[in-house]
């Protein structure tokens, strides 16, 4: 019993000796003097595994009681309140012992660009200790390609990623998207658009929504540009998101196919809210006088136009062509039909072409014949236009009333198309309309100079809701147009992606 006193006494001793805020390390190696009790530090300032942040050089504090535990909590929320930080989220957090420790805290979020209002809107990140949570964090993030100088950008859009793992919940997300292509140096680009998925589960919507993209013909290598491109699509939900839109364009006509090359190249219409923005605009199409049946050419050709402020716009440009144009409502949705990207083009661009073709002495009712039946004329560049109708009037000396009725020779490039083709037909003989030698392939074009009559000129091809694609004079197909399904051949031809 006396010997047990004895050591309980040498003990007191010790600890009376020992200072308050220092750990006692029981343990001493042999190379060490026994004599002397091992004290160390709590944490090294030393830099850590990740150099590009210092360690703090304060930790938790000592070890407290209850009583000590609400003193101090109280202290350091009237040392936030004293910085202008609201507290009041902070009471069941588990709050460092000392001020020290919470200065440091909120120093290094300022270091990385946080300002008081940013930790204000989620004081929660105050309960993450520098060492344990904040820099292991942050230089994980870096690492894997987010800017230094955005850091702080993207804690303040993302800050329970300071709660996170990096092993367990940030690494495994990390690997996912490259598991998905995504290269490399496109995983900081990635999260930076969409922080949050670094808080998903693998196995939940990210999953469900690139395998049912798959299954409706999405080609699994655009998978990983696509969430490059709009990484939000693995936060949707299949059910209530992407199958209705799917559901909805379809019944519009598009075929699946389609639908597929579509979001490979324009991942952001999935993006479009069913309810709100794309109906109301499919109905708003219908009213300004575009048929159903064109609907599904208008959304292949220009898918943009479904998240549109359409109805604003449409009335705007209708006007427009009215005024300027003498271009009624019919002729305008004509014109839509044809060419959807109107809605959204300059009315100063468009002047330009138009003003060019008055200025060679056409009529404004023959001017607005041709852009009605080519309104891709209204994208052209003048000085292109000019060479192509000197050539025109010089060289091939023909009317302009042939122009008028095939304004689509503008469209065509005059040094590799026009001149060649033209040529040919000089050194044969042949005398033809422009729409024979010039709308139809090199193929095509070839066939016609070798055969012994000149066939019938037909239009281009056409698209027909819940159709196959009706090529006229589809008789004549070359070995390679057979080769190709009419969905892809529709895409090859109507929709420039």
């Amino acid at each position: 019993m006396a010997a047990v006193l004895r050591k309980t006494q040498q003990i007191r001793s010790i600890f009376s000796k020992t200072p308050k805020n220092a750990i006692f390390t029981p343990f001493v190696k042999p190379s060490q003097n026994p004599k002397t009790p091992c004290f160390r530090e709590p944490f090294s300032t030393k830099s850590s595994n990740f150099p590009e942040y210092e360690m703090p050089t304060v930790t938790w504090g000592a070890i407290q009681g209850r009583k000590e535990k609400l003193v101090s909590r109280v202290i350091i929320c009237d040392y936030l309140k004293s910085i202008g930080i609201v507290p009041d989220e902070l009471e069941e957090v588990e709050l460092p012992s000392t001020v020290d420790v919470m200065r440091e805290r909120v120093e290094f979020l300022q270091k990385i660009g946080l300002t008081i209002d940013d930790i204000n809107e989620y004081p929660l990140m105050l309960g993450c200790s520098v060492r344990k949570n904040m820099i292991p964090v942050l230089g994980y993030l870096e690492k894997i390609g987010i800017p230094r100088a955005r850091m702080g950008e993207f804690v303040k859009n993302y800050p329970q990623c300071l709660h996170a793992s990096v092993v367990v919940e940030l690494a495994p997300v990390v690997k996912f998207l490259r598991g998905l292509d995504v290269e490399k140096q496109d995983i900081g680009y990635v999260l930076m658009k969409y922080p949050e998925l670094l808080g998903f589960k693998l196995e939940g919507t990210m999953s469900t929504s690139v395998a049912y993209l798959v299954s409706i013909g999405v080609n699994p290598r655009d998978i990983g540009p696509m969430v490059t491109q709009y990484p939000y699509i693995l936060g949707m939900r299949v059910g209530t998101m992407i199958k209705p839109l799917v559901d909805y364009l379809v019944s519009l006509g598009l075929p699946m196919k389609i639908l597929a090359r579509m979001f490979e190249k324009r991942a952001y219409v999935l993006g479009y809210n069913l309810e709100e923005t794309v109906k109301p605009n499919v109905d708003c199409l219908m009213s300004f006088g575009i048929r159903k049946e064109a609907l599904a050419s208008i959304i292949a050709q220009f898918p943009q136009i479904l998240g549109l402020p359409l109805k604003a716009k449409l009335s705007s440009q209708q006007y427009f062509f009215n005024l300027k144009l003498k271009i009624d409502p019919d002729g305008f949705a004509r014109v839509i039909e044809r060419m959807p990207q109107i809605v959204s083009l300059n009315q100063n661009v468009i002047m330009k072409p138009v003003d060019f073709l008055l200025g060679r002495g056409i009529p404004a009712d023959d001017v607005a014949k041709m852009v009605v039946k080519c309104p891709q004329l209204l994208a052209l560049q003048v000085g292109l236009m000019k060479n192509s109708y000197y050539y025109f009037k010089s060289e091939m000396g023909r009317p302009v009333k042939e122009l008028v009725e095939f304004p689509e020779y503008l469209t065509y490039s005059l040094e590799s198309r026009i001149k060649p083709r033209y040529q040919r037909l000089q050194s044969k003989g042949i005398r033809c309309s422009l729409a024979w030698f010039l709308n139809c392939s090199d193929q095509r074009f070839e066939e016609r100079l070798k055969g012994e009559y000149i066939e019938a000129e037909s239009s281009g091809p056409s698209f027909f809701m819940g159709g196959r694609l009706q090529l006229p004079g589809s008789d004549v197909v070359s070995e390679e147009e057979e080769e190709e399904s009419d969905d892809e051949m529709l895409y090859r031809r109507t929709v420039a992606l």
